[in-house]
């Protein structure tokens, strides 16, 4: 698969990898949210499973770019109808929230997927409220 043939499926599933691999790990809980997301998710309806381990390559390929966070939100960009936008700043919230502790790395590829996604301020608030609530620990930090 070359990089400019994602589907829309595998955008949504690049866009949860990078949140994940932002910071520098992947954590059990986040891939468990990613697998957890592709397996409940209407939009991920009968997508090929086996396509996960491409799609991290790719993220892995474009993220060893100096621009490659840009590239792979141009590149998401591209490959997401414009309904899917909220979904994709969605399901990135969800694995930055996984873990219980969101990193300045992946907060800034939150803040670059809102705005080159064009999700709206107020979307992107309650989104993030959304999974932050989603997320909470029976006991406070």
């Amino acid at each position: 698969m070359s990089t400019d043939s994602l589907s829309p499926q595998d955008a949504l599933v690049a866009v949860m990898i990078a949140v994940s691999v932002a910071d520098g790990e992947m954590t059990d809980s986040e891939l468990d949210t990613i697998r957890g997301v592709i397996g409940h998710l209407p939009a991920f309806l009968g997508y090929d499973t086996d396509r996960i381990g491409l799609v991290t390559g790719i993220v892995g390929e474009i993220f060893d770019d100096e621009d490659g966070i840009d590239a792979l939100v141009g590149l998401v960009a591209q490959a997401l109808p414009e309904h899917l936008a909220e979904t994709a700043y969605a399901v990135a919230c969800d694995v930055a929230a996984a873990d219980g502790a969101v990193a300045m790395t992946e907060l800034k590829l939150l803040e670059i997927l809102r705005h080159d996604l064009s999700v709206g301020r107020l979307a992107a608030a309650a989104i993030e409220r959304g999974a932050r609530a989603r997320y909470q620990k029976m006991t406070p930090r």
